[in-house]
């Protein structure tokens, strides 16, 4: 179990490696390339829709043609991708390349929760997602640091080379130690009625697993607001240079890894209603230091910045857990169905806020009130959203 483990947190890696790496070589890229600044930023963006195109791809054919399979699939993309886009000559051969990237990451990540789902109980798998959300804050905090490191003595391409021999070691790492972590169960006819706690045939439209999925969606879009709106915050309004907006962005990120390296212990000493209330308490007390920042000293807004951090931390292995619980022989389409879901509902919020022209500070206080207020009905009413008891013949 615990190689598993392991490995999972290499292979979800490889999705923030693809956003983080190459931001500080953005510059010299674009005097490569010929192209501007702006249009390398939608580089981020044409990441994500590679990635969201290739995850229901991924969990079906994880759950048809087994975990391994898609993961050495996903890795070989993004090993090609990335070689390709290190030897970029063109503006669109690098976006291109960006895409497939972006589908590589996608299989991996998909493939990554369902593997846990394969290997874990619930309660050790909520421990674990949480350790995963800490994992992944890793890379924001290097990335900057490792890219200065690349620029000071080598060409912008070497990051991506990087990224790709990552993805190789992956590559290996699977296909010499892994062993297939799904295997479909033969369900025998017997006469004996049993009352287990198990949703009608894994299905997706459940109240439990719809309400794990909408709380995991506003968590995501909490996150990715306060992410996309922070340089606008810090730096144009703010006037903080570059440099200090990294170390303020790095600062933030360890205190969400703390927390989520912190979770293993927090999840054994108190119970998960006590825990998803202080995450959404943070989410609620964010607002108060948001309206405090507007009337008087902007920097009361780095607290919110770091409590959305700490909400999400405390929130996600325990509702990524839950959600995933009921699907033990649909686990990867249940994945795809989560992440998808996750960005498309993020993108899809700070889209429409920034179409109908709402300032930054209130595309947070907006999406942070939503999360606090359908938090509050979750928790006050657990018996809508928990799991039923049925008899059922096996």
């Amino acid at each position: 179990m615990t190689k598993y483990v392991i490995f999972s947190f290499f292979l979800v890696l490889i999705y923030p490696l693809g956003v983080d790496l190459y931001l500080t070589g953005l510059t010299a890229i674009a005097s490569d390339l010929n192209a501007s600044e702006v249009t390398l930023h939608h580089a981020f963006s044409i990441y994500l829709m590679g990635m969201v195109s290739s995850m229901l791809i991924a969990g079906w054919c994880s759950d048809n043609l087994g975990r391994k399979p898609v993961i050495l699939f996903g890795t070989l993309i993004f090993f090609l991708a990335s070689l390709s886009a290190g030897l970029s000559i063109t503006e669109k051969q690098f976006l291109i390349s960006r895409f497939f990237q972006g589908s590589g990451s996608g299989f991996c990540y998909v493939v990554t929760f369902a593997i846990l789902r394969d290997t874990l109980t619930e309660q050790q798998r909520a421990k674990v997602l949480s350790m995963i959300n800490g994992i992944t804050c890793i890379i924001p905090v290097l990335a900057p640091v490792l890219g200065f490191i690349i620029l000071l003595y080598c060409e912008w391409s070497m990051m991506f080379y990087l990224m790709g021999a990552y993805s190789l070691l992956v590559f290996i790492f699977c296909f010499l130690g892994i062993k297939e972590t799904y295997h479909k169960k033969e369900i025998k006819n017997k006469k004996v009625n049993l009352s287990v706690i198990k949703p009608t045939t894994d299905s997706f439209f459940t109240r439990y697993f719809l309400s794990r999925l909408l709380i995991s969606c506003l968590g995501m879009a909490v996150i990715l607001t306060y992410v996309n709106i922070s340089p606008i915050v810090v730096m144009q309004q703010m006037n903080y240079s570059t440099g200090e907006y990294s170390i303020l962005m790095t600062s933030l990120a360890m205190i969400s890894m703390t927390i989520s390296f912190l979770m293993p212990k927090i999840l054994m000493k108190y119970r998960y209603k006590h825990i998803l209330s202080v995450g959404f308490i943070c989410f609620g007390i964010g607002i108060i230091f948001l309206f405090i920042g507007k009337k008087s000293d902007m920097r009361w807004f780095f607290i919110t910045f770091a409590l959305c951090g700490s909400g999400f931390a405390l929130l996600f292995g325990i509702i990524m857990s839950q959600a995933l619980s009921p699907f033990s022989q649909r686990a990867g389409v249940a994945s795809s169905v989560l992440g998808i879901s996750q960005l498309s509902f993020s993108s899809l919020y700070i889209w429409v806020m920034g179409w109908i022209e709402v300032s930054s500070i209130n595309m947070l206080v907006v999406i942070l009130f939503i999360s606090c207020i359908v938090g509050t009905l979750f928790l006050c009413f657990p018996r809508f959203t928990e799991q039923k008891k049925v008899k059922y013949n096996v």
